[in-house]
This record gives structure tokens, C-alpha cells and sequence, in this order.
């Protein structure tokens, strides 16, 4: 018989549940839904999780937990990330929570939060044995993995996630050429360790994590006229074509924005920091595609309960002296 799980992903952009029926041979989802809970907003760089953005997390978190105890799933994995650890009513906001929703939310570190966002990409099978370079563009902070698909060689989690950004060079819409301009010089700067690992790795490939990636693919496809397929957990966005949205991007406001075709409203304010992001690493990276997978944090606590309860079943098969 199938195990059940829920995992809920407390993003500083976006609140994720996955509620998932599992056993040996993989996974199949129930029922999953994203909610733009802005949880950062207005308060991220000055850490503080203001009211009202509580009040829209802990609604959105009573809501998963009613769909969760409508599918009698007992085993819930909440992981609270970058805008929540860094808060200074951060662990206020995980009492609270515990005591409207019975939800026992873990705020991990950037390490941990780089641990499963790779394990999410491997599971999507866009790894193989070559080095690749992995981010996950969140609205607190960015997570980078160099590795492969069988080991991580090097992960660093870095505070410059899109909300952060966006509060701190986006005055402008459109973005002002010298706002774009300080932003490189400023992502120089902050990621410069990244850098030295990558000339130490040498990695050839670029996978992009869910969230803008998912968008971005979004709007390219649209350009093909074609429309994505979900079930399809692997794409490819060449860089070339990045390049055109991404310049497009850096000239439009944000009406304008909104009427791209595959673009969707949650999106809309970080995309042009986000695509500047991306664009500074491709320099990097000697690669014509950008790999996209759909799978990120969430599927790889998957990945994670799947090996536990395979680990557990071993175990209890193993005889006893």
C-alpha cells in the first residue's frame, strides 16, 4: 500500500504544497497549489516579517492544512527558508504557527535548503556524470550546487534573492541602465566565492530550479507556439533565446510585462532582477542551453522520505542475531 506525505515549502516569494502517494517504485502527486504569499515583502532586508505578510502565511498555511487532514496525511515536511531564518520574529512566526495550524515547520540554513534543492534536481534526472552548475533563484536568497549525479562537489547559499533585489536596484520601471549596471557589480562582489568555483569545478552545464525557470521556459515556448506540457519535469531553454527575453525584459514596465505571453502575475516583479541574475552566471558557464527542471526543494524532501521509508523496510527485513 502506498505511503502518503505532504510537503509544504515556505518560500520568501511563494508558499508550495505537494501532497504526494509513494512507495518503492516512485512517486505520484495528489494534489499541489502555490500561493504569491510575499512573506518577505516590505520587510525582507530590514528582517522583519511584517503583519500583514504573517497574516497571508498563516492563512495560506491553515488552508494547506485543511486540503492535508482532507487526505488524512499524517506526515507533514514544512520547511521554512531564507525571509523566515533571517527575521528577527522569525521563530515568533514557527510558534505561531504551530499553535493555529499544528504544523511543525523546520527553518533551515542555506546549506540544508542547497542539499535539497539538489536532491530535487536529481531526482528530475537532468544530472548525469559531467559537472554541472545548479541555482534555485528564491526571493531571499539563491542557492548554487556544482556537482554531478552522484556527488555534490561544492553548495553555497547567498542573501540576493529576487525580493532583495528588487527592494534594493529596482526603483525604476522600466529598470534604469545604471540600475542593471550596479546590480552586476554588486552580484560580482557577493559572488565571488561561486565564482572561484567554478573555475575550480569547471562545470559545462546550467540547471536552473523551478520557480523563474519554470516562467522563463513559459514565455520561450510561447514565443515557439507551443504550450508547455506538464508532465514534462526537464526543458530546455537555449541561451540564445534567453538573451532576447531577457534584454525585452530589461525594456518593458510592468503592464507590459504582464502581456508576455506565459508570463503570470507572481513573477512579474522579480522576473527582470531574476534574468539579470541568470544572465551574469551564463558569462561563466560555456553553454548554449540552460537546463530547466520543475523539480526543486519539495521534490527533493521527497527524495529524501522515499529513501527513509526504503531504508526502514531494509531494515526490518535484515534478520536479527
Amino acid at each position: 500500500m502506498k505511503k502518503k506525505a505532504a510537503v509544504i515549502d515556505m518560500g520568501t516569494n511563494t508558499f508550495h504544497l505537494l501532497m504526494i502517494a509513494f512507495d518503492n517504485n516512485g512517486f505520484e502527486v495528489i494534489y499541489q497549489e502555490k500561493v504569491p504569499v510575499k512573506i518577505g515583502q516590505g520587510g525582507i532586508n530590514q528582517n522583519i516579517i511584517l503583519p500583514e505578510a504573517e497574516k497571508r502565511g498563516l492563512h495560506t498555511l491553515s488552508h494547506f492544512k485543511n486540503l492535508i487532514n482532507g487526505e488524512g496525511i499524517s506526515r507533514i515536511f514544512a520547511f521554512a527558508t531564507s525571509a523566515v531564518r533571517n527575521a528577527d520574529n522569525g521563530y515568533a512566526f514557527i510558534q505561531k504557527i504551530k499553535q493555529q495550524t499544528g504544523i511543525k515547520a523546520q527553518v533551515i540554513d542555506g546549506e540544508r535548503e542547497a542539499e535539497l534543492i539538489y536532491k530535487g534536481i536529481r531526482l528530475s534526472a537532468c544530472l548525469n556524470s559531467d559537472n554541472a552548475l545548479m541555482m534555485d533563484i528564491g526571493g531571499g536568497s539563491v542557492e548554487f550546487i556544482i556537482g554531478n549525479a552522484h556527488e555534490i562537489h561544492w553548495k553555497g547559499s547567498f542573501e540576493i534573492g529576487g525580493q532583495r533585489l528588487l527592494d534594493m536596484f529596482h526603483y525604476h520601471d522600466p529598470i534604469l541602465p545604471e540600475e542593471v549596471e550596479k546590480l552586476s557589480s554588486y552580484l560580482s562582489e557577493k559572488l565571488a566565492p561561486l565564482i572561484e568555483a567554478i573555475k575550480r569545478y569547471s562545470p559545462q552545464q546550467l540547471i536552473g530550479a523551478s520557480g523563474t525557470f519554470d516562467t522563463l521556459t513559459d514565455m520561450y515556448l510561447a514565443s515557439e507556439g507551443k504550450k508547455k506540457d506538464r508532465k514534462i519535469i526537464r526543458h530546455i531553454l537555449p541561451v540564445a533565446a534567453f538573451e532576447t527575453i531577457a534584454s525585452d525584459l530589461l525594456l518593458l514596465d510592468k503592464a507590459h510585462r504582464l502581456k508576455i505571453p506565459g508570463m503570470i502575475p507572481m513573477r512579474v516583479d522579480m522576473i527582470v532582477v531574476a534574468s539579470c541574475l541568470i544572465r551574469f552566471i551564463t558569462q561563466f558557464i560555456p553553454t548554449h542551453q540552460l537546463i530547466c527542471s520543475t523539480y526543486s526543494l519539495k521534490e527533493g524532501a521527497v527524495s529524501e522520505a522515499m529513501a527513509k521509508a526504503e531504508e526502514i523496510k531494509n531494515t526490518s527485513l535484515t534478520p536479527t542475531q
